[in-house]
């Protein structure tokens, strides 16, 4: 599904990405783990155009994306969720759920039945001014807002961020439903390691803007690997 090939970018004249080497399948929920200002949310933005790559090569579904801009990116089947989520705060959630459409190949696409069967609060108040929600409830609509585009690849960065546990685990389960009943490839960046095993096959830890590890979640309970990769 996505492939990334010795990608590399930066900001100016500071080199971030250092040739990232990483692969995610179809229906594959990996998690991309390490410490502050390794790259992870970078690379993210790498991949969808916000940040220029300066070398190496991005694959879609087999098609080179790597010289494409953002809306070819979103309209060839990848949808984004920043940190921060950021939704439209002024409008409402349904009109956040229909700027959604805007990315999805079919110009006759509604708003997909299952996301209010998922997050019923999202149904109950379509006509509530999003910026007036919970930051679960905004998390929900920013995510439901990137499926209203059908992608092939979701990009989630620290979807778990301020967020009561409860939620933080009901999202985990519908990450693993995405990928599970609906095939959508999930790259996840994050840091609770609980949503982490909740949601993901496997995890990559990036170190200097490079891929230095991967594991299954199970290895998340290793201390040693903990300490070296992952504490302050």
């Amino acid at each position: 599904m996505l492939k990334i090939d010795a990608l590399t970018s930066a900001y100016g004249s500071a080199q971030i990405l250092n040739g990232v080497n990483l692969e995610v399948a179809k229906g594959e929920v990996l998690a991309l783990l390490g410490r502050n200002g390794v790259g992870k949310t970078t690379l993210l933005k790498t991949i969808m155009a916000i940040v220029a790559p300066t070398g190496g090569r991005i694959d879609l579904d087999n098609r080179e994306i790597t010289a494409c801009r953002i809306h070819e990116i979103a309209k060839a089947g990848i949808g984004y969720v920043p940190q921060g989520r950021g939704i439209f705060d002024k409008l409402t959630v349904e009109e956040n759920l229909r700027m959604g459409l805007r990315a999805n190949a079919s110009s006759s696409a509604e708003i997909p039945d299952f996301l209010f069967e998922r997050f019923p609060i999202l149904n109950e108040r379509r006509q509530q001014i999003a910026g007036t929600m919970s930051g679960g409830q905004k998390q929900q609509l920013a995510i439901s807002r990137a499926l209203c585009g059908d992608p092939k690849l979701l990009l989630l960065d620290e979807p778990s961020e301020g967020i009561q546990p409860n939620i933080v685990h009901d999202i985990g389960l519908f990450i693993r439903e995405l990928a599970q009943a609906r095939g959508i490839s999930v790259l996840l960046v994050e840091q609770n390691l609980g949503l982490i095993k909740t949601a993901s096959d496997h995890f990559a830890i990036m170190v200097k803007g490079e891929v230095v590890h991967h594991g299954a979640p199970g290895e998340l309970d290793n201390e040693e690997l903990l300490q070296r990769y992952l504490s302050v």
